[in-house]
């Protein structure tokens, strides 16, 4: 899971400063503020990860990747080039890693988190690794291993342990593998670095379990064909939700509930959320017919409505649909990156939202990072930490304001009872001042009408 994030010099920030990020983790604020810029920073990371290009050192995107984001001179702040661009992660690993010492097969670290940092400069033409490495703690002391480039060459950074060179072999000249890697020829040269590879997997395996829902999703179909393919997530536009819960289906995925109570398929506890959140009464999906690849979704709105296709009732079904689907489709452990989960949601349904993301991250082990612009998620939020459903240490909520061109980040401080103790100016709009408005507005009619009738 996503500890820590720190960015410098990435669209329109120039620092975000360290950001905690916990199981569940809110960004909120006004348009083009700089919160996209926040999970897109993680994305472009994705991208350059699962990218065949080992040279890219980062994949800014194309139109198949999960963001485009143009150049180098689109993505540095202030768009003045060359520019440098730097950011620091911090993880814990889902199991411990532990790497044997090459010379005595003893136990030489036992890992349970990670930090990663990476500086990296670039003009209109390229994009070059400055420096990256990989730290971790054992105990009081501090390792820190990675690459570092100086007078126009590459040299490995090793802090807390030696790397021993291969006696009779060329040195020969090194370069970094995207914006994190080690090249192979580290392991040639050294004869006790082969678990530098280790901390690389460790962070393609952070990013591999990242998993993202954009803001548009697609309309509703009338059906859906799966031939029995395995999605590996929603699709970015929901697209693939159907064959996701088709595949669950078929491969008898089951999905905890918690202590005590009974497991259920992942359609089912779907279908639950789906009533529980009062959208529909009933949700099942059906071949068209016998030996058919094709499938419809089929809903009742009531316990005495006529069953329909999804198509024929509101849109917020087929809209929430793909959120629902991912937070119990994703592995366990996974990091899901939300942009605007709330989008045409009644707000009853927006507040229902936090307690779907609550059950998620406690009986899932999903962390979830968000932004929103929704009052009815926050407040709910609010209300379940009062009622001790919900830890505060497991929220981090943050305001993010651009009044200048620069974005500046905020965290909300949140008490035990669920109050924000430094609720920001205007959060949601300015409440008050529309309440003083219409009430000035009222008193102005009314004397109008008075002096009308005399």
């Amino acid at each position: 899971m996503l500890t820590h994030l720190h960015m410098k010099h990435f669209k329109s920030w120039r620092d975000s400063g360290p950001i905690r990020l916990a199981p569940l983790t809110g960004f909120f604020g006004a348009n083009s503020s700089g919160k996209t810029a926040i999970l897109q920073l993680l994305l472009m990371l994705k991208q350059t990860v699962e990218s065949a290009d080992r040279a890219r050192v980062l994949h800014t995107g194309d139109e198949r990747t999960y963001v485009d984001l143009g150049t180098f001179v689109d993505i540095v702040f202030g768009h003045t080039v060359p520019g440098n661009l730097q950011f620091e992660l911090k993880w814990r690993l889902p199991t411990p890693l532990t790497i044997p010492d090459p010379e005595t097969g003893e136990d030489l670290f036992t890992i349970t988190a990670l930090e990663f940092e990476s500086s990296n400069g670039g003009d209109a033409k390229k994009i070059a690794v400055e420096r990256f490495s990989y730290s971790f703690n054992i105990g009081e002391k501090r390792y820190r291993f990675g690459m570092e480039r100086k007078g126009g060459r590459y040299s490995l950074i090793a802090e807390g342990h030696e790397l021993k060179r291969t006696r009779g072999r060329p040195r020969r000249v090194l370069h970094p593998v995207k914006c994190y890697g080690f090249p192979d020829e580290v392991n040639a040269q050294f004869v006790n670095a082969g678990f530098l590879s280790d901390l690389v997997l460790a962070f393609e395996h952070l990013f591999q379990n990242i998993y993202y829902l954009g803001p548009l999703r697609e309309y509703p179909h009338r059906s859906y064909v799966w031939a029995g393919e395995r999605p590996q997530d929603v699709g970015i536009r929901g697209e693939l939700a159907v064959p996701a819960l088709l595949a669950a289906r078929a491969r008898g995925q089951q999905v905890s509930r918690g202590k005590g109570r009974k497991k259920q398929h992942v359609d089912e506890r779907v279908a639950e959320w789906l009533h529980q959140l009062g959208l529909i009464e009933s949700f099942e999906l059906k071949p068209v017919a016998a030996d058919r690849r094709d499938y419809e979704v089929r809903v009742k709105q009531s316990p005495g409505a006529t069953e329909v296709l999804i198509t024929d009732v509101g849109f917020g079904v087929s809209q929430i649909l793909p959120v629902l689907t991912l937070c119990y489709y994703a592995p366990v452990g996974s990091t899901l990156i939300l942009e605007q989960p709330e989008i045409h949601l009644h707000p009853a349904v927006q507040a229902g939202l936090a307690d779907v993301f609550i059950d998620a991250i406690r009986h899932r082990k999903i962390q979830i990072i968000l932004e929103s612009h929704s009052e009815y998620l926050l407040r709910r939020l609010q209300r379940r930490i009062a009622e001790e459903r919900l830890s505060e240490k497991d929220v981090s909520l943050y305001f993010v304001a651009n009044p200048d061109g620069t974005s500046r980040l905020q965290q909300l401080e949140i008490d035990l009872l669920g109050n924000i103790r430094n609720w920001p100016e205007d959060f949601f709009g300015d409440e008050m001042g529309e309440l003083i408005a219409m009430t000035e507005a009222a008193m102005r009619r009314s004397d109008d009408g008075e002096k009308a009738r005399v």
